[in-house]
């Protein structure tokens, strides 16, 4: 990977409803216009996930106007890097990128939408995927910034 900081990042999951929107919606609020951020799915689902939604309510971020969309519906698909969150995606990313030159990186996610119980539980289950896709995107992009700096050249 390239050790400076993206100026663009595509997250990519199955369906676009869960895993890739809460990774845009995360990288928005932290980074705001600093970095171009998208998010698809391999299939777009039906629309903004309820659970989703209301594990991004609770740190302030708005969720509940995320449409689904598929790589094919990318306008461009020039990013410095694509995070891909589950394994289609990342299969399709691999294809996509074959003659581009950007950073492709995987970053296995839990698929919440598999777990089965109580209201709460299935909660719990959102909101680890919100905890630690946080974690990572704070991490890679620390590391990133940091890299950054210490390479720039210092005032003349």
């Amino acid at each position: 990977m390239s050790a400076r900081l993206p100026s663009s990042v595509l997250f990519a999951c199955d369906q676009n409803t869960v895993r890739s929107p809460i990774a845009e919606a995360i990288c928005k609020a932290r980074f705001g216009t600093k970095i171009y951020v998208e998010s698809v799915g391999v299939r777009a689902g039906e629309g903004a996930d309820p659970f989703a939604i209301a594990v991004m309510e609770e740190v302030g971020i708005d969720l509940s106007r995320h449409v689904p969309k598929t790589f094919e519906d990318l306008h461009d698909t020039s990013f410095d890097w694509i995070v891909s969150l589950s394994p289609a995606a990342q299969h399709t990313a691999v294809e996509l990128t074959r003659t581009m030159a950007c950073d492709l990186v995987f970053w296995h996610t839990f698929e919440a939408t598999s777990v089965r119980g109580s209201r709460e539980t299935i909660l719990d289950a959102y909101r680890e995927v919100r905890d630690s896709l946080t974690r990572r995107i704070e991490t890679a992009f620390r590391a990133l910034a940091t890299a950054t700096e210490a390479t720039s050249p210092g005032p003349r």
